[in-house]
């Protein structure tokens, strides 16, 4: 009888247990205000009261009411605006226990998510020691890695954590995404409060497995390559973080939609614009709307002249416009990266070790697009005009007079000629080196001899897989040392 007793105390003692969803732990971060961060777990008991504390800060109230999901009750409180960064005491209690989280900070919290290249850890950039004991120094810094999960349901909540929420530790640093790491530490002395780095990525995946049935509908259909299939990544490695308020995402993935780059024209805004409408809806409207959103543009591969299918990427990275934030992708950034190839890279050439150029790239693009920072150049050179000289022979590219230029080669510039058209380059018509013969402070002028008798309808800049060595492409800015981005143009001049 007693043994009896005793097992149905502790089933019942199983039962009825106040939880914190898995990825609220001591050491983590919590969104700042003017967002309000929000707190959200399980409980047995339906109509149960929960109070939310964060010491010195006030209290929050809550019910627990039935998962729609599941069994087990839920509750979810939305904290006091907090922009103190900390460290706090956060408890919540009710008739089945109390809980406690010890050193919670407020600071912005950012989600990394992506392919291989986001993947790629701390261990491997170059300079990895020397980076890692640099990286330990940023104890506000918190980060927190899941594992990869596959789920053709969408999941609540996280199913397994790769490293809990804590301050950098060799161990945990040294397998933690290097962009998003480095992200965090090289912005951090801008903003000078905790920062929350969220490492959500699996390599080799394609932009289909980390979009909503949502995003899927709003373009064509395709085949899929990668782990699994439409939207299982989606499901269970970024769905579970909705009710959590983020400030921002970073992106790094491509390499395997770059057989189909039409298809990520479409399929790119549209996940962007459905992550942002999901995060805003799920934190209750504290996650912006428009939250910000960086992006890696694809480095170079393998050592070749062959143009390849990464240009045609690149440009539908950016929704066909070259450069970003625009009309289709607003309160967007995007680290260009055309001219960091490491083609004796351990990890492969497609895995470049350079991750620190494309981090401090990418915190330029934040502090201007995500901060609002004023005076703060985060784009490369980009055309503004380009016009048909036919006394000279030649095509006038300006950049525009804000924009002032460096050119280290005469090469990269290749012009399109066709003999049916004065007006539009086809795709049977022949693209030719278009060598640069002038240049000043904003613009050069690039030769159409190659043409011949045929006309100049087109221009294109850099467009090949891997166009240029080490920070060696031809066209930088001379105030930033940023690289021009790829483009083209192919309609007459």
């Amino acid at each position: 009888m007693k043994q009896l007793l005793f097992l149905l105390l502790n089933l019942s003692s199983t039962l009825a247990v106040l939880k914190f969803a898995s990825y609220y732990a001591d050491h983590m971060v919590l969104q700042r205000g003017p967002q309000r961060a929000i707190v959200w777990g399980h409980a047995a008991t339906i109509g149960d009261e929960v109070t939310v504390t964060v010491s010195g800060k006030g209290e929050v109230k809550v019910n627990v009411v039935r998962d729609p999901n599941g069994n087990e009750g839920l509750w979810k409180a939305k904290l006091p605006a907090i922009t103190d960064p900390g460290p706090f005491t956060l408890t919540a209690s009710s008739s089945e226990g109390d809980l406690t989280l010890t050193d919670v900070m407020f600071g912005d919290v950012w989600v990394c998510s992506g392919q291989s290249n986001m993947v790629f850890t701390m261990g491997k950039v170059i300079n990895s020691s020397a980076e890692i004991a640099e990286t330990l120094k940023f104890k506000t810094i918190r980060i927190l890695q899941t594992s990869q999960v596959e789920s053709t349901t969408p999941l609540e909540d996280i199913q397994r954590i790769a490293t809990q929420w804590t301050e950098p530790t060799d161990a945990t640093v040294s397998s933690f995404s290097a962009v998003c790491m480095l992200f965090g530490e090289y912005l951090f002395p801008n903003r000078n409060y905790p920062l929350g780095l969220i490492d959500s990525a699996w390599g080799g995946t394609p932009i289909e497995a980390w979009s909503s049935p949502d995003a899927i509908a709003k373009c064509p259909t395709s085949n899929i390559r990668g782990p699994g299939e439409k939207s299982v990544l989606w499901n269970a490695m970024i769905n579970p973080f909705l009710d959590m308020t983020i400030f921002g995402a970073l992106w790094y993935q491509g390499e395997a939609n770059a057989g189909n780059p039409d298809l990520y024209e479409c399929r790119f805004p549209a996940m962007i614009n459905d992550w942002r409408e999901k995060f805003h809806a799920s934190s209750e409207q504290e996650t912006d709307i428009q939250f910000p959103f960086g992006f890696v543009q694809l480095a170079p591969n393998a050592k070749s002249t062959d143009v390849g299918t990464f240009p045609a990427l690149r440009w539908s990275q950016t929704a066909d416009v070259g450069f970003v934030p625009n009309e289709k992708m607003p309160k967007t950034f995007m680290a260009v990266a055309i001219d960091l190839p490491d083609y004796d890279s351990p990890f492969g050439s497609i895995h470049p070790r350079y991750k620190q150029d494309v981090a401090s790239r990418l915190v330029l693009g934040a502090r201007a697009v995500a901060y609002g920072e004023e005076g703060v150049k985060f784009q490369g050179p980009l055309p503004q005009t380009v016009s048909l000289n036919n006394v000279n022979n030649v095509l006038n590219v300006n950049y525009g007079d804000d924009s002032p230029i460096k050119v280290l080669g005469n090469n990269g510039f290749e012009v399109c000629c066709s003999s049916s058209s004065t007006t539009e380059c086809a795709d049977s018509d022949e693209w030719v080196a278009a060598p640069i013969t002038d240049q000043d402070t904003n613009s050069v002028s690039v030769s159409v001899a190659g043409c011949e008798s045929k006309s100049p309808v087109g221009l294109r800049y850099e467009w090949r897989t891997s166009p240029c060595d080490l920070k060696d492409c031809a066209i930088y800015g001379s105030d930033t040392d940023l690289p021009a981005p790829p483009y083209i143009k192919t309609r007459g001049f």
